[in-house]
């Protein structure tokens, strides 16, 4: 019988929390990831087939990482243990992985061996398990909400495949509440009635994160006074006391994205304290940091361009920190490019100028490369007329009056802003060179 089946208590008589026994039976029980788990997929086919090799599952909290290898446990024909990265030292390792070499050096049985939290061993114990992992006796699944690329050390990482689960969508966590009510598992022995603006405010709010979910549904359960007749009754304002989070109005069809518009064109129209406000208000709802991350990547180049270069190279850092910290201290780093970008001088220039390029090639206008520009490292470009290109480097200004592009079109017109005010002087500057190498003789 496995730990987290109904009626299982824990030590002192206490049940399991709801969101352990909630954990799925089976992968058609399991939800969300479907990236990985859909029918077909790799790591689904893997599991189905009991063909599994070490990997890494690596995500947020209460994405599915532990409840993963727990279904893993029930459909694999080969011995399952779990430690944690928490409790085991180097002498527990050492006796589960001899443990595991025993047993398929004389039972003929291969072990998997599930390490939640795997980023908390250190780079000795890490190592006690390469070994191991090499010659086969354990299949090795380590858990782990920290990026492996910085936390686990390489030898293991690059004989284990990695998979990134996400944070669970809304519709992933709303179905696991109504099981949860429902389940005989779970609250199912309670005459539970939960308003669907209340499991709405839960399953937005807590981030991607079930068992964040089932645990603010769990206490909303357990702590509500019944209803005459014994029901009880789970309210919006209920839920929102049981998660500790207020609600703001903040959904697919409005919130969402109206909240994200009114973000990008405070940053855009130089507002820093309503890009701040805006920013506050995502993050506050339950906003993926990394979608802002790529809103202000975008941002950098389409608004600020060339007027501050060092807006593009600032962001990517800021995705580059969001991902290696986290929330909530994410919120942090994101003010910082806001505040940046919102301040900084401002060009679309770059952005019309690829548009109406791309424009051209969509409408057909495409242009012969001149054949002074075409490759001539190979014999016999010669013959093919490949020849006449004129290094810029030993000319006047690093420029020389040859043509690169048949038209006279202009697309990019760097403005008076910021550094484009020096683009804008230096093409000038190139004009003025390439005129006088027309007129000398």
């Amino acid at each position: 019988m496995d730990l987290f089946e109904s009626g299982i208590p824990l030590e002192g008589g206490a049940p399991a929390p709801l969101a352990a026994r909630m954990r799925p039976q089976s992968l058609d029980d399991y939800a969300g990831q479907r990236h990985l788990l859909a029918p077909g997929q790799l790591l689904r086919r893997a599991i189905e087939s009991d063909r599994l090799g070490s990997i890494i599952l690596y995500g947020p909290p209460g994405c599915g990482k532990t409840s993963l290898a727990e279904v893993i446990a029930l459909a694999t024909n080969r011995h399952f243990e779990r430690t944690s990265g928490v409790l085991a030292n180097v002498a527990i390792l050492r006796s589960l992985l001899e443990a595991a070499e025993q047993r398929k050096k004389f039972r003929r049985r291969e072990t998997i061996l599930f390490i939640d939290e795997i980023h908390r061993f250190n780079k000795a114990q890490q190592d006690v398990l390469l070994p191991y992992v090499e010659s086969g006796a354990i299949t090795l699944i380590g858990a782990t909400t920290h990026n492996p690329f910085f936390f686990i050390n390489t030898p293991l990482t690059s004989r284990s495949q990695i998979f990134q689960l996400e944070p669970l969508g809304e519709d992933d966590i709303l179905a696991l509440l109504r099981r949860a009510i429902s389940d005989p598992r779970g609250l199912a022995h309670l005459a539970l009635h939960a308003d669907d603006d209340a499991l709405a405010h839960l399953a937005r709010v807590c981030e991607g994160d079930a068992r964040k979910a089932l645990n603010a549904l769990e206490i909303a359960a357990l702590t509500t006074a019944p209803e005459e007749g014994g029901a009880i009754r789970i309210s919006r304002a209920t839920a929102e006391q049981s998660i500790q989070k207020k609600s703001v109005v903040y959904d697919n069809e409005d919130g969402h994205y109206d909240t994200i518009s009114a973000f990008i064109k405070s940053v855009r129209g130089s507002d820093p304290n309503a890009a701040l406000y805006w920013l506050a208000k995502m993050l506050y709802a339950g906003e993926d940091p990394r979608f802002i991350a790529r809103r202000l990547i975008i941002l950098a180049s389409e608004d600020i361009g060339n007027a501050d270069p060092m807006g593009l190279t600032l962001t990517v850092a800021a995705m580059e920190a969001v991902e290696f910290v986290g929330m909530p201290e994410a919120r942090i780093i994101l003010a910082q490019a806001t505040t940046y970008l919102a301040t900084a001088p401002k060009s679309n220039a770059s952005y019309l100028g690829i548009e109406a390029a791309w424009e051209d090639i969509r409408a057909g206008r495409t242009l012969p490369v001149p054949k002074h520009l075409r490759d001539a490292s190979y014999r016999g470009a010669q013959q093919l007329g490949h020849e006449g290109y004129r290094y810029a480097h030993d000319f006047e200004g690093h420029v020389v009056d040859q043509e690169y592009l048949p038209t006279s079109k202009v697309y990019y017109q760097p403005t008076e802003e910021g550094y484009e005010q020096r683009i804008r002087q230096r093409i000038e500057r190139w004009k003025e060179l390439r005129h006088k190498q027309r007129e000398s003789p």
